[in-house]
């Protein structure tokens, strides 16, 4: 068989390292428009802000490793058609800009995302950036670097953005973030936006929020964001409104997209079109709690639902077990983890639900430092199963928000929870962890 495979990065190259071991005979080619394969783009703001040094260390597998596997990789390769009845994919290279027809036997498309671009005056202007891609962050990471580059102003305090500030605080920026909502970090309950954004004001950033950017316009010496509220001196604007998939090029081929223009697939991640699977921030995938689709543009899915397609396109039936919005972030001195359902879902799902907020020390007072780790649980009321959380604190909030989505996952309760037998010793926990008191709370 031959596939063709539309991006390497996360869910393109997950995709075909395992059809590769599943299917050892398989011709695999794989089309990626970028200079880079298989990176964490996730990585960029740490690189930006010199927490790494070596942006080599995000890349996860180079494309010699790639010829090894005998998967054949062209960068700077763009689709640009796609036509299911014929089983040919047109594609650009894009040094050259010639046009050329390839054919398959399986297509998977992970072809990504772009970043929003708002609709304003001067949004092309050169200091208003985007980082987004491996590109993205090599070039911003020299121009932050410029002697009289010290106003920085990042439109949006979505994770990115937030990730942004403290990149460019840890390079002594000054920094302002623009937030046309009434908070950052939506995925998060409104307690803990509230957190992040006193965490962020300590260390030194200002935040407008609610306030919506109407231009930007260049001066001699600097760049002005202009927004309802007022305007602010910028050197360079970072710009993290929220992506879109990359999909117009699919349009009015017969693909189902919902609305924002992912690709509708099922569980086994195939297209409603015959041989073709996509997956990544292309596609929509299930949510295993509320049971319904829905676009989640992180890296931990685009991995599992692209190694299941290139199971899949190798002949098997595996099955994604769903998604729950799990996420984590580091707000400077704050970590912060959620998962699962927002009490928003669980209105709209019309679910008789009910929370917990608690704050409780993340190891005994009789081990030295302990810190406190705020705790929301959703749950469901009667049955008591839990629904979602969310997590903050100083040290050890992420990994146990890991232990919220794993009994989301199982479907246990919140009795069920308080009572799992988790570690203990002084200097990690107490015998009663933050997780079994947030649990044996919610009653």
């Amino acid at each position: 068989m031959k596939a063709i495979i539309l991006g390497g990065v996360a869910a393109g190259m997950s995709a075909a390292s395992k059809l590769r071991r599943e299917k050892p005979d398989a011709e695999i080619v794989v089309y990626e428009r970028g200079n880079f394969l298989s990176y964490g783009a996730c990585g960029l703001p740490y690189y930006i802000g010199g927490f790494n040094t070596d942006p080599q260390k995000m890349i996860a597998r180079t494309r010699k490793e790639y010829d090894e596997m005998r998967i054949t990789t062209h960068l700077r390769h763009e689709a640009v058609r796609v036509e299911p009845a014929a089983k040919r994919v047109q594609v650009k290279n894009l040094d050259t800009g010639a046009l050329f027809w390839d054919t398959y036997d399986a297509l998977m498309i992970a072809v990504g995302c772009d970043s929003v671009t708002p609709n304003v005056p001067g949004a092309d202007l050169p200091a208003v950036m985007y980082v987004k891609t491996m590109e993205d962050g090599l070039l911003f990471e020299k121009i932050a670097r410029i002697e009289g580059v010290n106003d920085v102003v990042i439109v949006g305090g979505g994770y990115i953005g937030v990730e942004m500030a403290e990149a460019l605080l840890h390079l002594k920026k000054r920094v302002t973030i623009v937030e046309a909502a009434d908070r950052l970090l939506a995925p998060f309950e409104p307690e803990f936006s509230e957190m992040a954004a006193q965490e962020l004001e300590r260390n030194g950033v200002t935040l407008r929020m609610k306030e919506r950017v109407s231009a930007f316009t260049e001066e001699q010496t600097h760049r002005l964001v202009h927004t309802t509220g007022g305007q602010y001196r910028a050197d360079i604007v970072v710009v993290a409104i929220g992506v879109v998939p990359a999909t117009d090029f699919l349009r009015g081929i017969g693909l189902d997209m919902a609305r924002n223009g992912a690709l509708v697939v099922d569980r086994q991640q195939r297209a409603n079109l015959a041989d073709i699977f996509a997956a990544g921030d292309c596609a929509v995938c299930w949510n295993r709690v509320t049971q319904e689709n829905f676009f989640l543009p992180l890296g931990t899915v685009a991995n599992k639902c692209g190694r299941i397609a290139g199971a899949n396109m190798a002949g098997a039936h595996e099955v994604f077990e769903g998604a729950l919005g799990t996420a984590a972030i580091k707000v400077c001195g704050l970590e912060m983890g959620r998962t699962g359902m927002t009490e928003n879902d669980a209105k709209r799902k019309g679910i008789d639900y009910a929370t917990k907020l608690v704050t409780v020390s993340d190891h005994p007072a009789y081990y030295p430092d302990p810190v406190k780790l705020t705790v929301k649980l959703l749950y469901e009321k009667g049955s008591r199963r839990l629904l979602g959380a969310n997590i903050a604190g100083a040290r050890g909030a992420v990994l146990r928000c890991d232990i919220f989505a794993t009994a989301i996952h199982a479907g246990l309760t919140t009795d069920e929870l308080g009572m799992v037998d988790l570690a203990y010793a002084p200097p990690f926990a107490g015998v009663w962890d933050a997780v079994h008191i947030a649990a044996n709370a919610a009653k």
